[in-house]
């Protein structure tokens, strides 16, 4: 079983870039954000939790966020493998998920991190929301404020994937294509 974590900031490219690694790889995607706006569309107790931070531009907490997590792997025990799609976002849910895969006798192989400049990944969240209908998409502020959080939260974890040697940055500035070739690159040498 292979477990990828894809890393990056909102609008850098991550379910985009999902989607064909999860055909390629016969891999499970778990994103954080489609799992809450499946239990946000449900209405389930968990969703409803998760929409009142999200719709302050704020990052769910670890506990909630885990807890659905956990129940969408345990879902798909059978799998060849997990491709981690916004989470972890802080070392606290990075601790976690290992202390979980272990327990699944199981590891993250690679952290993923698409990179990308943060007024083209703005601009990228400004157009997307356009369309999606997510409010955390058609309000700059709170664009920047979700990008001030992943500095402040997410950031810590590069270093905790490049103590482990399980840290590959990659350009997220390109055509799907073209980066999507990179990830592969990365994931076929694991």
């Amino acid at each position: 079983m292979i477990n990828i974590v894809l890393f990056g900031k909102p609008g850098a490219g991550k379910g985009t870039q999902a989607e064909f690694l999860k055909k390629r790889y016969n891999l499970v995607h778990l994103s954080t954000g489609d799992i809450f706006r499946f239990n946000i569309k449900n209405e389930t107790e968990l969703g409803k939790l998760a929409k009142s931070y999200m719709d302050k531009g704020d990052l769910v907490p670890d506990a909630l966020t885990i807890k659905m997590l956990e129940e969408s792997v345990d879902n798909n025990l059978g799998a060849d493998g997990f491709l981690y799609d916004g989470f972890p976002r802080t070392l606290a849910q990075a601790e976690e998920l290992d202390k979980f895969l272990a327990s699944k006798n199981s590891k993250i192989a690679a952290t993923i991190a698409l990179e990308a400049d943060d007024e083209i990944l703005i601009h990228r969240l400004l157009e997307r929301g356009k369309t999606s209908g997510r409010s955390d998409d058609q309000d700059e502020e709170k664009i920047r404020h979700r990008y001030q959080e992943y500095n402040e939260k997410t950031a810590p974890l590069m270093e905790y994937y490049k103590a482990q040697n399980k840290f590959y940055p990659v350009n997220g500035i390109g055509s799907i294509a073209d980066i999507t070739e990179r990830l592969s690159t990365i994931i076929n040498n694991l």
